[in-house]
């Protein structure tokens, strides 16, 4: 019986120089995003900033295939979600590689968005996925400053500059011009996530673009995930047990003095009170979905 070279050439082992190099198994980078979406300089945070250089390191990486892109965020600036989820997926096509996005806890709103970068979207079934929407919050002072004896005294050229004010009654001009700005960027979300998801949404779901949001077993069912699972059992299931992850992270320099709180205490970007209000408002946004 005459086998074939094709054949003879599957069971023939790497050479060995390849195999001590690890050369003969795929390597897929691994880059993690996490925590609130937003533009501040802070190293839990994230940005277009941030997030490029991790990105531009792992899809430079030649010989991988894909690059894993792990997501855990309750949202936040729909402008640099919508950055980040840009930037991949110019490298994808630039670097022609896919784009595996895990979910871990919670990908909702701006996490949701960055995740639908995704050529395929992985999650565990308890993980939060979707709040498609927007959302502004504020405080209303005008009361408290009243009790306390203290008049406001506010001078704006331009009739619009004290929009929504918290020191002065609501005015439903402002309102409605908030509101506005909020459709808009609600449309973006909502063109960005079709364009990306494609024929995989359930369009008839009439929450899919409400705000709400649900656990990805349930999400699995209204195309906003593609599979239940966890990284290491997708990625030696796509690409072999022999599969090596290489995880991207952030350079520090070779001399770096921790900062510390009470360094700073007079406004100063990165101050205590900035510290302290950045963690509240974080807080709050991950308390959202039980977190």
């Amino acid at each position: 019986m005459t086998i074939s070279n094709e054949q003879d050439q599957s069971v023939v082992p790497a050479p060995w120089h390849v195999r001590l190099l690890g050369r003969d198994r795929t390597v897929i980078p691994v880059v993690r995003l996490s925590g609130v979406i937003e533009s501040a300089s802070r190293p839990d945070r994230i940005n277009i900033h941030n997030s490029a250089p991790l990105l531009k390191r792992a899809f430079s990486i030649k010989r991988a295939p894909a690059v894993a892109i792990i997501i855990n965020s309750p949202g936040g600036s729909p402008v640099q979600s919508r950055l980040v989820a840009k930037y991949i997926r110019d490298l994808a096509a630039e670097k022609n590689k896919q784009v595996l996005v895990f979910i871990e806890d919670v990908a909702a709103s701006g996490g949701y968005f960055i995740a639908s970068a995704g050529d395929e979207i992985i999650a565990d079934p308890s993980s939060i996925v979707g709040s498609i929407g927007v959302i502004s919050a504020s405080f209303g002072f005008e009361d408290a400053i009243e009790k306390i004896g203290v008049k406001r005294r506010l001078y704006t050229a331009g009739k619009n500059k004290s929009t929504l004010d918290p020191f002065l009654p609501e005015k439903k001009a402002d309102i409605d011009r908030l509101k506005k700005l909020q459709l808009d960027i609600h449309d973006v979300f909502i063109d960005y996530v079709k364009s990306r998801r494609g024929d995989k949404l359930d369009m008839e779901n009439q929450d899919l673009f409400t705000g709400e949001f649900w656990t990805a077993k349930t999400g699995i069912e209204f195309g906003l995930v593609d599979r239940l699972g966890d990284m290491h059992e997708v990625l030696r299931e796509k690409f072999g047990k022999k599969v090596k992850l290489e995880r991207i992270t952030p350079k520090r320099p070779f001399f770096s003095m921790p900062r510390l709180p009470f360094m700073q205490i007079n406004g100063a970007e990165g101050s205590f009170t900035d510290d302290l209000i950045a963690s509240v408002e974080a807080k709050s946004m991950w308390s959202r979905f039980g977190l």
